[in-house]
């Protein structure tokens, strides 16, 4: 086998406590996702986080490309307010949700971080039609402090270079 097929080993297996905390941060937030609970699920991020929905799947420059989202606290706040306000029109009789998250390899750790690579398959249900939406998702998770918080997520979606309906949800 060549290298460049070679799978690399994981940083951390699954079972050090550090990736057990940030898979279970990752299971929690979908689960805030799908019941629809933003303003718990924005205290699961740290300060200074952000939320990113790149339309290149290869850029790991966010700034300097263009993006369906980019958000940083103020702007991922203000997403939230439009939907939870009935401000915006995706809001109004909302997507009923289910998200599957699997697939996790620890990518990289520190003592104060864990990033972990996942895959996302997404249902949604609004007016008597299904969306199935799939991504690769990275998350860079904090675990120096009290509680795990998401520190970065990246939701690479595989249809990202097409036209994506608006979803009236958060990936």
């Amino acid at each position: 086998m060549t290298s460049e097929h070679a799978i690399a080993r994981p940083v951390l297996g699954l079972t050090d406590p550090r990736a057990v905390a940030a898979v279970e941060l990752i299971w929690r937030e979908a689960r805030l996702l799908d019941n629809k609970r933003y303003q718990e699920w924005d205290r699961l991020w740290a300060p200074g986080g952000t939320y990113v929905i790149p339309i290149d799947p290869d850029t790991d420059d966010f700034a300097a490309t263009l993006n369906m989202v980019y958000d940083d606290d103020r702007m991922r706040r203000m997403r939230i307010e439009r939907l939870t306000t009935g401000y915006s029109i995706s809001a109004v009789a909302a997507a009923r949700t289910v998200r599957t998250v699997s697939r996790f390899v620890v990518t990289a750790a520190d003592d104060h971080t864990v990033e972990l690579s996942s895959a996302q398959v997404l249902v949604g249900h609004k007016h008597d039609t299904t969306q199935v939406l799939a991504a690769d998702l990275t998350h860079r998770i904090r675990v120096d402090g009290p509680e795990p918080l998401i520190q970065t997520k990246i939701i690479r979606l595989v249809n990202s270079e097409n036209a994506v309906n608006a979803s009236g949800f958060l990936l």
